[in-house]
């Protein structure tokens, strides 16, 4: 009798595929543990190998699967055309292990800038390859160079050394059993569970540290789990736990403090009497990129920024102000729009949110104001020229429009050329005899930070890892600081309310599941009627667009959750969004959410950017509350579409 024998002439080439990428992932974790060896400390070492293990093996198996058909395909196909064939497996099998390289080889400075492994931000970057080439170019050439060493030289070992198809041909019984049990024992591995659902980020995740969570899981795995995300957005109460339609309104409501709530199709549209009072005044916001509170000595930072210290001796200057979130989009998701943070990307970039969505320009064009975004660079990046055209933005003024740009960077003019443009458009708006509504976004403090030469330099005594970046802060306020004293001599000066925010930390950091100290950011608010006023309360980005129709005299019915900061109230709260974590901050406590209906409890200092666990939990269920129906109503007020204008 014939004995059945299960190797074939793609047992090899598959085999040696397989533990090729294992090997790479394998490396490469134990490469970025050792660097991050600091931040391992207390982590479980035989957790984190097998987690990193069953994720390795989840990932080559996805890899694997498409290989092993391609050679059954290879096995089936006619004598002709198996040259063919054979071509693209030996192609699969290469570009497989490059793709593999590519990514953890870009994992290190990604991690520098973002705290945390390749994600949905690699993906949506790729659409916008002249920006990010230029970036890349300017700022991460030596990065580019070995990546991309590493993957020719893998492509080519590849090609010229990897083991090919054998010419021994087996029997069609012995190829289909192991074609078969080839495929169980993948499909198992790449489902990484016998449970009742598949591996996920999620289940292998075991430390409150996004950093150490996004190392036990690989790059590749990331990239791709991110990918799938994005095409339908994560569900708050899928990561977080659920509550009633009924309860989440109650209690968002509830802690706005608001009366007078006018509508039951939009549960929180609510009018707010304005504390202006006469002639509604103009309103100009400056966004400024990347500009953390640590750059900033008026509020403890490093002496980069004396233009917005002069501002916050004038004006009314937020020292306690926080970010929603990491990027631009989220920053202008809350200053334009009041809208609490999720984990879904920024209604920015979303489809039901890109017309009839509140936004301040939205209501501002209702109240006949002229409505206008200025920005250095293209405006179509990260979708805001759509998103601000479909929402009550009247006029985009981008690069295209600013005449003779004295200094081109890689996303754009320069500040300096941006705020001369913004001057051309808001003395022009000043002449037309209407209110007017301008949101102007600042890009020089953007990696690669390309700055003109000879224009600021650090002070002697400045000490920094990172001059480049320092340089263009300096050079940013700079440009700033020009805008404003002329702005002052201007004939729109003295009948407009200004707002300078930044979006965002230039970088988020710490092994606290959402590091609280690094989402803090300056914001200070000029010709308010409240000046030379520190204020030191705890406030958010959802509050700015709030306060600001209350000081410009407009008070048309929205339903933004956001305090009015020109009045108190019993609490002070901020909440931010870190990538799958969310943050709800009350006083001096917070509760953090995270995938897996988890939560954990901090105690965080506004005085001293302290956080340490809390460890007195017996009265948090509350605020538990709160944080899971602010990002559930996040969720709902999206896809239901009841964050609208009434009309």
């Amino acid at each position: 009798m014939n004995k059945v024998h299960f190797s074939t002439p793609y047992a090899q080439p598959f085999m040696v595929f397989f533990l090729s990428l294992l090997v790479i992932l394998t490396l490469s974790r134990l490469g970025l543990s050792a660097w991050m060896l600091e931040r391992m400390a207390g982590s479980d070492p035989l957790t984190f190998v097998i987690s990193g293990l069953r994720v390795d093996l989840s990932t080559t198996a996805y890899l694997a699967i498409p290989l092993l058909l391609l050679m059954v395909t290879h096995y089936f196909m006619p004598k002709p055309l198996k040259p063919l064939l054979t071509a693209l497996v030996t192609g699969y099998i290469a570009l497989g292990i490059a793709f593999v390289l590519l990514l953890e080889a870009a994992t290190p400075a990604f991690i520098l800038q973002y705290d945390i492994r390749p994600n949905r931000l690699f993906i949506e970057y790729l659409i916008y390859p002249k920006e990010v080439m230029s970036m890349l170019l300017s700022g991460h050439l030596g990065t580019v160079i070995l990546t991309l060493l590493l993957c020719t030289l893998a492509l080519i070992t590849t090609l010229r050394y990897f083991p090919r198809i054998g010419n021994d041909v087996p029997l069609k019984r012995n190829m289909a059993i192991s074609t078969f049990c080839s495929l169980i024992c993948l499909a198992l591995l790449a489902r990484g569970t016998l449970g009742h659902r598949p591996l996920n980020p999620a289940t292998v995740y075991f430390s409150q540290d996004a950093l150490i969570n996004s190392l036990t899981i690989n790059s590749a795995y990331s990239v791709a789990f991110a990918a799938k995300n994005m095409g339908s957005e994560k569900s708050a109460s899928a990561l977080y736990g659920s509550l009633s339609k009924k309860k989440v309104f109650d209690t968002v409501r509830k802690a706005s403090y608001k009366q007078g709530f006018i509508s039951n199709t939009l549960p929180t549209l609510a009018t707010n009497p304005a504390y202006h009072q006469g002639k509604k005044k103009n309103l100009v916001i400056i966004l400024e990129e990347s500009l953390g509170a640590r750059f900033v000595s008026s509020l403890g930072g490093a002496n980069l920024t004396p233009e917005l210290d002069k501002l916050y001796r004038e004006g009314w200057g937020l020292e306690n102000l926080y970010a929603t979130g990491t990027r631009s989009v989220r920053g202008i998701e809350a200053v334009i729009t009041g809208f609490v943070p999720s984990p879904s990307r920024s209604v920015v970039k979303l489809s039901k949110s890109q017309q009839q969505f509140c936004t301040l320009a939205d209501i501002l064009a209702k109240e006949n104001y002229t409505t206008q975004f200025i920005y250095g660079g293209e405006s179509h990046f990260d979708n805001m020229k759509s998103f601000f055209l479909g929402n009550g933005f009247q006029r985009i003024v981008d690069f295209d429009d600013i005449e003779n740009p004295e200094f081109v960077a890689s996303w754009g003019a320069s500040d300096e050329d941006l705020f001369n443009q913004a001057d051309k458009e808001l003395t022009q708006l000043s002449e037309e005899e209407k209110p007017f509504f301008s949101l102007i976004f600042t890009s020089s403090n953007h990696d690669p930070f390309e700055i003109p030469d000879g224009k600021v330099m650090l002070p002697t005594n400045h000490k920094s890892d990172k001059p480049a970046r320092d340089l263009a802060i300096k050079y940013a306020d700079y440009a700033l600081g020009k805008f404003i004293d002329k702005a002052k001599q201007s004939r729109y000066w003295q009948d407009t309310i200004f707002l300078v925010v930044a979006d965002h930390d230039v970088r988020v950091y710490g092994s606290e599941p959402v590091p609280i100290k690094s989402f803090h950011i300056p914001a200070v608010i000029l010709n308010s009627g409240f000046n030379q006023k520190q204020d030191k309360r705890l406030v958010s980005q959802i509050d700015l667009p709030v306060t600001l129709l209350s000081l410009i005299g407009v008070e048309r019915p929205t339903p933004m959750l956001g305090f009015d900061l020109t009045k108190q109230y019993p609490v002070q709260r901020a909440m931010m969004q870190y990538y799958d974590n969310f943050a709800y901050i009350e006083d001096d406590k917070a509760a953090i959410l995270m995938p897996g209906n988890k939560v954990s409890y901090w105690q965080y200092d506004t005085a001293t950017k302290m956080q340490k666990p809390l460890v007195n939990t017996t009265h948090t269920i509350d605020l538990k509350e709160k944080a899971l129906s602010h990002v559930l109503f996040s969720n709902l007020a999206y896809q239901e579409q009841i964050y609208r204008l009434k009309e």
